[in-house]
């Protein structure tokens, strides 16, 4: 599925040309050219990774990599740092500071996408193309397609992503806030109750393959998708 990736880097010819392979990959790529505009795209909503460039004007990228993993709201935001930096004690650094991933300049636009996608399988597995399956459902984010017991289950666009993303985080237990985080984006205002509405929903179009009862509800806590 296409990633929202926050490209934080100050040379122009670099930002653009990592914008224009990110977009080729089928992604969305906002810009920043320092880490004060970074944050205020931040604050508008939430990006799924962030490609983070070391040497930044003002604060620099290892700051603002602190900055971000110390805070509630973006502590779980994926970010692989761009560095000429080849040292190993420069990619622990970044490390340390809460990087995923370090890519050292100059890198290949294949290198590139391939760590973002590394990363996003490993972070945020919702956000990849990657085939799930969890028993005898299935769901094909590439195909937009899901089918239980090898029957099609037809679900309108909020219901896929919300099954999409209680499969890749199957057995967790998710709140109406995280969820609505999650599958309809931080910067959405809505209801956390129409978390309620669309579960019913999802629950309706998995009925009739008996598959509804892996949608539980945890009292008090939200909801999970589970076997068990």
């Amino acid at each position: 599925m296409p990633a929202t990736v926050l490209v934080i880097e100050d040379e122009p010819a670099i930002q653009e040309l990592i914008a224009y392979n990110l977009k080729q990959a089928g992604h969305q790529a906002l810009r920043a050219d320092n880490a004060e505009q970074a944050m205020r795209l931040v604050q508008d909503a939430l990006p799924d990774l962030v490609l983070l460039d070391w040497m930044l004007p003002g604060l620099s990228g290892i700051e603002l990599a602190r900055r971000l993993r110390a805070d509630k709201r973006t502590k779980a935001i994926p970010i692989i740092m761009l560095t000429a930096r080849a040292d190993e004690q420069d990619k622990l650094a970044g490390l340390d500071a809460g990087a995923d991933d370090y890519i050292t300049k100059p890198f290949s636009p294949r290198e590139l996408n391939a760590r973002v996608k590394a990363v996003l399988r490993r972070r945020s597995p919702q956000m990849t193309d990657d085939m799930v399956q969890v028993g005898t459902l299935r769901l094909d984010p590439a195909t937009h397609r899901v089918t239980a017991n090898s029957e099609q289950v037809h679900l309108g666009p909020t219901e896929f992503r919300l099954l999409h993303f209680l499969m890749t985080h199957s057995e967790r237990v998710h709140s109406r806030t995280q969820l609505l985080d999650q599958v309809w984006g931080d910067h959405v205002f809505v209801e956390e109750r129409t978390v309620d509405v669309h579960i019913r929903r999802l629950r309706k179009a998995l009925e009739p393959s008996e598959h509804d009862g892996l949608i539980q509800t945890v009292r008090g806590a939200g909801y999970r998708l589970s076997v068990s």
